[in-house]
């Protein structure tokens, strides 16, 4: 797995790739909650990369979502292939957790 970060305006972008499993799930955790501890809470996920999630891979957002959500910041998700959106809407996780086919409608729902 490899992870991006860039921040434009107000909004934390990362952005992953590869695969979200067990394996990889602990060094995503790692990642986020450096960034939600620095005080970055405005977050879009970029999953454009992303081939595979698993349960391990969603724990993660539901952690990030409840940090985020407690710190009165913002989360949304973009670009996932099918497969990936798929696992996020059976699992419930997309009426949680916004999710926007393009990086330009997950950087205007911030506004």
């Amino acid at each position: 797995m490899k992870v991006l970060e860039e921040k434009i305006g107000n909004v934390y972008n990362v952005k992953i790739s590869g695969k979200l499993d067990a394996t990889t799930s602990g060094e995503f955790d790692t990642n986020l909650t450096r960034i939600v501890d620095s005080g970055e809470i405005v977050l879009a996920i970029d999953f454009s990369g992303l081939d595979y999630i698993s349960s391990a891979g969603l724990r993660i957002f539901l952690i990030l979502l409840k940090k985020i959500k407690k710190a009165d910041g913002k989360l949304a998700c973009h670009s996932m292939n099918d497969n990936v959106k798929e696992v996020f809407v059976i699992s419930g996780f997309s009426s949680i957790i916004p999710i926007f086919p393009t990086a330009e409608e997950a950087q205007s729902s911030f506004e």
